[in-house]
């Protein structure tokens, strides 16, 4: 099995489980701020090794400039001293990653996470410029957030080689699910951190490279994803193993409805935490799925329902 330490260029020296934590909303849909930051400390305090506000999870694309800088100051002041917070800052522009990114570094972040910007069709040069000038605006390490499904835009092996260029270029949260492209990745830049960025790949992810997660199921059940990262690291491989195939079925669990992002924040109800809707045009999902899911989840016996 590979190792999975993190890169030599990451100063953070990421590792473990690292929740995409969510954005608390009240019921007109508007910030609660408060909210966020105890989702922050609820996977901290089960065991989360560092946070990832303003991910897929934290609904960044439907946030305001101002709210996105509202969050990260949140969830930075409340568990900022304990674990590492890397901070979401990307955008479809340069101009206004660069803006988010002088804000994370502003209030305490220790880390951006930069999208690859997205709607528009981007190169290889494209990109490479993009991440140059945010990483020239600030003095925080960076990862890139690898993740062609949502952004339409892939980074090539040979893009990714030229980024590792860059100075303070950290690490990779990727969430391709292309392994091959994750081994190749890993294998060619030892130097980087790579986070994989999907739950079906906690086990795959470590065994190619990783030295940890973003995990959406860990933000409801960050005890099963934790255990499943330590079982690997102390090299018992098959409790790892059947680890992952519990957060498999916890993943099956929460895509019940509408969408996971849905099934995330229902299941959080279900242990005692209300994070509140999920910004319009994305909902909850209906009681009856709701219902279905809740009985899934119940059925597998998870500690802490």
């Amino acid at each position: 099995m590979a190792q999975h330490d993190p890169g030599t260029d990451d100063p953070l020296s990421l590792r473990g489980v690292v929740p995409p934590t969510v954005t608390a909303f009240r019921d007109d849909e508007a910030v609660d701020y408060e909210r966020t930051a105890a989702h922050a400390r609820f996977v901290v305090d089960r065991g989360a090794h560092g946070v990832f506000p303003l991910g897929t999870n934290g609904e960044f694309p439907l946030l305001s400039g101002t709210e996105r800088d509202r969050v990260v100051e949140a969830v930075v002041d409340e568990v900022g001293d304990e674990v590492p917070v890397i901070a979401g800052v990307g955008a479809p522009s340069t101009y206004r990653t660069v803006a988010r990114a002088e804000h994370a570094e502003a209030v305490g972040a220790d880390g951006i996470v930069v999208v690859t910007p997205y709607y528009y069709p981007l190169d290889g040069d494209g990109a490479l410029e993009h991440y140059r000038r945010v990483a020239e605006a600030v003095d925080l390490p960076v990862y890139v957030y690898h993740i062609p499904s949502k952004t339409g835009n892939e980074l090539s092996l040979e893009t990714l080689a030229a980024l590792a260029e860059i100075d303070t270029l950290a690490g990779v949260k990727d969430s391709s699910k292309d392994v091959p492209w994750l081994a190749q990745a890993t294998d060619a830049h030892p130097d980087l951190t790579f986070l994989a960025g999907s739950d079906s790949l906690v086990f795959t992810g470590l065994a190619v490279g990783c030295s940890g997660a973003v995990s959406a199921v860990a933000n409801v059940f960050p005890e099963l994803v934790v255990d499943c990262y330590e079982a690997y690291d102390a090299g018992d491989r098959d409790r790892a193993r059947e680890l992952q195939s519990r957060i498999f079925a916890v993943r099956d669990a929460l895509k019940t409805g509408d969408s996971y992002m849905s099934g995330v924040k229902t299941a959080l109800r279900m242990r005692d935490f209300d994070a509140g809707p999920l910004r319009s045009p994305l909902r909850l999902a209906d009681d009856e799925s709701a219902a279905e899911m809740r009985d899934r989840l119940r059925d597998l016996e998870l500690a802490g329902l």
